[in-house]
C-alpha cells in the first residue's frame, strides 16, 4: 500500500492523548503566542519518558477552561478525520485541568461535548477514556473515577492510568483498579513502555481489556502467550516508543511479531502533536523499515474494531466498512 491506499483505509486510533494532540495552530489561537513545531515536538532524539513528557507543559495551559477544552476536542477530531480515521477514543487526565473555575465534572463534560460536536462536523466517531496519573492520589483518582462513571456509554467509554511508569510500579494501583471493576467500567493501563513487564502482568490481573504499548513483553513468549488467550488488546505506538527508548533505535518493532503470535495488536499515535505523526505516519514509519505488510495493516484495523469500547452499533458500522 502507497500513502493514498492508507489514507483511504477506514482507520481507528484507540490510544491518544487529548493534551498531547493538539495542533500548533490550535495552540497559536487559544494561548495568542507563536510556537515553532521544536518547542512543541519530540525528535528521535529523546532520552526519555521523562523528558518526552515535558513538552506537554504548553498544551496544559491551553485546557483552562471548558470552552477550551471543548474546542481542544474538537481541533482532535478533526486531525485524525482529515486523515481518515473513522473511530477515535480520546484519553485525557480530568485531573490536570482542574482549578478554581473548573472542576472534574466540568472537565470530564466538555470533552463529551466536543466529542459530540465534532463527530456532527466531521466524518469520525469518538469516546473519551478518562485517565488516572501515576503522581495523582489514589482517593482523588477513585473520586475521578466514581464521577466518570455517571458518563460511561454516554461519551466516556472507559479508564486508564498514564504517567511516570518506571516510578510507580503497577502494585501502588491495586486499590484503584479493583474499585474501577466495582464500577463496572472497562479500562486499559500504560504497561510495559518505560515500566518493567511484571506492570503488564499486573495490569491483566486487574482486569485490564487493553495494555497501553506493551513493550516489555516482546520476549517472554509466556507473557504473550497470557495476552493472547485473554484476547488482552495492544495499544501500540511505534513512534512514540522510539522517542521514549521503549524501543533501542536500531530494535525490531514487535507489531508485526504480535500479529504473527495472534495477538490483538493495533497502531496508534499517543501523541499527534508530541510525536508529530497521525495513523498514516505510524504505518508508513513501519513501512519504510520493513517491518509491516499490507496483511498486518488491515489485521491492525480489525483488531482495533474488536477490543475498541465503542458500541456494538459503532463496531457494526466500522466492520461494514472495513
Amino acid at each position: 500500500m502507497n500513502r493514498e491506499d492508507i489514507i483511504k483505509l477506514p482507520k481507528l486510533d484507540l490510544h491518544c492523548h487529548l493534551d498531547g494532540s493538539l495542533s500548533k495552530v490550535f495552540l497559536e489561537n487559544t494561548l495568542g503566542r507563536n510556537f515553532t513545531m521544536e518547542e512543541l515536538s519530540i525528535s528521535m532524539d529523546c532520552n526519555s519518558l521523562v523528558e518526552y513528557l515535558e513538552k506537554f507543559d504548553v498544551p496544559l495551559e491551553a485546557m483552562n477552561s471548558r470552552d477550551n477544552i471543548k474546542a481542544a476536542t474538537i481541533d482532535v477530531m478533526k486531525s485524525a478525520a482529515d486523515e481518515g480515521v473513522r473511530y477515535i477514543e480520546i484519553r485525557f487526565a480530568p485531573l490536570l485541568s482542574v482549578s478554581g473555575n473548573v472542576n472534574t465534572r466540568d472537565v470530564i463534560e466538555s470533552v463529551i461535548e466536543g466529542l459530540k460536536l465534532g463527530s456532527q462536523t466531521f466524518n469520525i466517531h469518538g469516546n473519551a477514556i478518562c485517565c488516572a496519573m501515576t503522581h495523582h492520589d489514589i482517593k482523588d483518582s477513585m473520586s475521578m473515577f466514581k464521577i466518570a462513571r455517571e458518563y460511561y456509554g454516554s461519551g466516556v467509554a472507559g479508564l486508564d492510568l498514564a504517567g511516570d511508569e518506571a516510578n510507580h510500579p503497577i502494585g501502588e494501583f491495586k486499590e484503584l483498579f479493583g474499585f474501577a471493576k466495582e464500577l463496572g467500567m472497562n479500562f486499559t493501563i500504560h504497561a510495559g513502555e518505560a515500566g518493567p513487564k511484571s506492570n503488564i502482568e499486573g495490569a491483566i490481573e486487574y482486569g485490564a481489556k487493553r495494555i497501553g504499548h506493551g513493550i516489555a513483553m516482546r520476549n517472554d513468549e509466556r507473557l504473550l502467550k497470557l495476552a493472547k488467550d485473554k484476547s488482552i488488546g495492544i495499544e501500540m505506538c511505534p513512534i512514540s516508543n522510539y522517542q521514549t527508548k521503549a524501543v533501542g533505535r536500531e530494535d525490531i518493532y514487535p507489531y508485526s511479531d504480535y500479529i504473527k503470535k495472534g495477538i490483538l495488536a493495533t497502531i496508534n499515535t499517543d501523541n499527534r502533536l508530541v510525536s508529530n505523526t497521525s495513523i498514516t505516519k505510524e504505518i508508513l514509519f513501519l513501512q519504510d523499515k520493513s517491518m509491516i505488510n499490507d496483511e498486518e495493516i488491515v489485521k491492525g484495523i480489525k483488531n482495533a474494531i474488536e477490543v475498541s469500547f465503542a458500541s456494538d452499533e459503532i463496531k457494526e458500522m466500522l466492520w461494514k466498512e472495513c
